[in-house]
């Protein structure tokens, strides 16, 4: 019952009021314990208006995760991404992006020594698009956002992965707090909640669509006015399941660049 209340909660929200900006949230890593994340970007305005129209985004990123039995953050590497959005906010308040992402993560075992000298590879082909309204008031902004995603798996070597395919709905609302009237400094929180059906590959076959896992951020970001960079430093909470909840800490560390083709920051 608390779940499905909480689920209309959120969809009451949607419905009254996402700005895709700042920070870079780490992906779903899995059962760990522990996993840090490190990623760089690019944020470019591609109409000569700053912050109307078309944008581009372009980002790396680098994860690693803990053992099942410790809590080292950045003990063996899991994931590398390379992601392209193109975002177009076409009025106001209302923007929706559009993007392409490719994924390579190692899938340890669970059991000792937890396969680290052998871990099997999954690759991934990842398209989604994004749906955002941005509610203003003078202390907050609200921005809830619609994600649907569409994910191709393949092994190592691009051969037949057993989930083959993967369609995803993310829903998710965004809080974001000025701490200097310059806007130097932000805290930003997030919460997520991610449903999903999949199709295996022998035999194929749909399973239900339904929920899996929510994701709870905290990010302070640092946008110094004489620098066109964002600074952002921030914690992850992924709860994964609905009966057994398995509980995982993310640290996530941003580093973006603002319009770096343009003469005049």
């Amino acid at each position: 019952m608390n779940f499905k209340r909480n689920l209309i909660l959120f969809f009451c929200l949607f419905i009254v009021s996402y700005k895709s900006e700042a920070q870079i949230i780490p992906p779903g890593l899995g059962e760990t314990n522990m996993a840090s994340w490190l990623a760089f970007g690019v944020q470019q305005d591609l109409d000569t208006l700053k912050g109307q129209g078309w944008s581009s985004t372009s980002y790396l990123g680098f994860g690693r995760v803990s053992d099942p039995d410790n809590y080292n953050l950045i003990q063996k590497p899991s994931i590398f991404i390379i992601n392209q959005e193109f975002k177009n906010k076409f009025t106001e308040n209302w923007e929706y992006s559009l993007a392409l992402s490719y994924r390579t993560q190692k899938n340890y075992s669970k059991a000792a020594p937890y396969g680290r000298d052998d871990p099997a590879t999954k690759q991934e082909f990842r398209v989604y698009g994004r749906l955002s309204y941005v509610f203003k008031t003078s202390f907050v902004e609200i921005t809830p956002t619609l994600r649907q995603e569409v994910q191709n798996y393949f092994t190592g070597n691009f051969g037949t992965y057993p989930e083959k395919l993967r369609l995803r709905s993310r829903f998710r609302v965004k809080f974001k707090f000025p701490l200097s009237e310059d806007g130097m400094h932000k805290m930003s929180f997030y919460s997520e909640q991610l449903f999903s059906s999949s199709l295996s590959s022998d035999p194929e076959r749909w399973t239900r669509f339904e929920y899996k896992d929510s994701r709870f951020s905290l990010y302070y970001t640092l946008s110094p006015t004489s620098i066109p960079w964002d600074f952002n430093l921030g914690y992850m909470n992924n709860l994964i399941g609905k009966k057994d909840v398995i509980t995982a800490h993310y640290i996530g560390m941003d580093l973006i660049w603002k319009n770096p083709f343009n003469r005049h920051y």
